[in-house]
């Protein structure tokens, strides 16, 4: 009994928490870098665990569960991803918003291509691909506008917030590169390897 009225207060309540969480994270006010920050910086340690990040992981992927869950229930199970594609790139962190640039369209097999040719120059051998494919095809189907609707993670790897990404370059909003780079370096930085980061994301649904 006491399961099953959890179970009901999680769904009903996944909504609510799915439109605040989404909107907070994506429309961040500009903040100023704190002294932890600027540490993480002079130390080159840009990729190390962010508990808050990885706490609006988990309660992303409890949301998303949790939808799916009544999807089911109500026999309106989607086929779809957990993932979006603005109109426009998020802001945050005091990085204005902008408009994508006209005539662009992702093409995930160019940015597979880019990821690739990459990945030698993190360490990774050839034999890593199968999992950094599979990983960043689960977080975004390879679209660098994608944008998580339960936690405003944004672009290929998924970054929370987006503007982590200015760490590889100030284009982190539309360039497939630049966030490619970003993305390689966190998962080389917090997990080792792309396997060790797909192994994780298969563990607890995020990396």
């Amino acid at each position: 009994m006491i399961i099953t009225v959890l179970s009901v207060a999680v769904v009903a309540g996944g909504g609510g928490f799915v439109a605040y969480r989404a909107v907070e994270n994506a429309n961040k006010p500009p903040q100023s870098f704190t002294m932890e920050d600027l540490g993480k910086l002079a130390s080159g340690d840009l990729y190390a665990p962010d508990p808050e990040a990885d706490l609006l992981k988990s309660e992303a992927e409890q949301a998303y569960r949790a939808d799916q869950l009544k999807k089911k229930r109500t026999g309106a199970e989607g086929k779809g991803l957990d993932w979006v594609v603005p109109k426009r790139a998020p802001g945050g962190d005091g990085f204005p918003a902008a408009n994508f640039p006209p005539g662009s369209n992702p093409s995930p097999g160019s940015n597979k291509a880019t990821a690739k040719a990459m990945m030698a120059s993190f360490g990774f051998g050839a034999d890593q691909w199968g999992c950094l494919e599979r990983l960043w095809h689960k977080e975004s189907g390879w679209n660098e506008r994608a944008m998580n609707r339960y936690s405003g993670a944004y672009g290929i790897p998924q970054s929370l917030p987006g503007s982590k990404m200015a760490s590889a370059g100030a284009d982190w909003q539309v360039n497939a590169a630049t966030q490619i780079k970003w993305g390689l370096g966190y998962i080389k930085g917090r997990y080792g390897t792309p396997c060790g980061a797909w192994g994780h994301s298969q563990s607890v649904g995020w990396y």
